[in-house]
């Protein structure tokens, strides 16, 4: 009877690492980002969200699809207030999208699916 359990513990504890999730931005990586002169995409949210938890893959995917192109960033609230507070972040998840030249184009709060997500960049100046 034990073994199930084991089983059963195990397999949750693989599907839960495996779970995509971009590293949490620094204000240094928002700065570089913003000098680049490419798209960049900030999201703003919690690691324990359940709604930034289901955008987290999409985010993950966007960031290896458009690498060298754009730059997607993931910042957490709760590690970094300075940062949200700068972009005048008032409600979690929320999502900026800013271009080459450094300002925003995009603003959105909630949840945004990846093709959503995609035409903001779009509207950021993705190529």
């Amino acid at each position: 009877m034990r073994l199930p359990f084991t089983v059963l513990a195990i397999i949750v504890m693989l599907t839960s690492a495996a779970r995509a999730e971009l590293p949490a931005a620094t204000a240094t990586t928002v700065n570089q980002a913003l000098s680049s002169g490419k798209p960049t995409l900030i999201d703003f949210g919690l690691r324990t969200c359940p709604v930034c938890k289901k955008m987290a893959p999409y985010l993950e995917s966007l960031s290896n699809d458009y690498r060298g192109r754009a730059n997607i960033l993931f910042i957490d609230v709760r590690s970094d207030q300075a940062t949200a507070q700068k972009f005048r972040v008032q409600m979690l998840p929320a999502q900026i999208f800013i271009n080459h030249q450094g300002k925003e184009v995009q603003r959105h709060t909630g949840f945004m699916g990846k093709e959503d997500l995609i035409k903001g960049l779009k509207s950021a100046g993705l190529k």
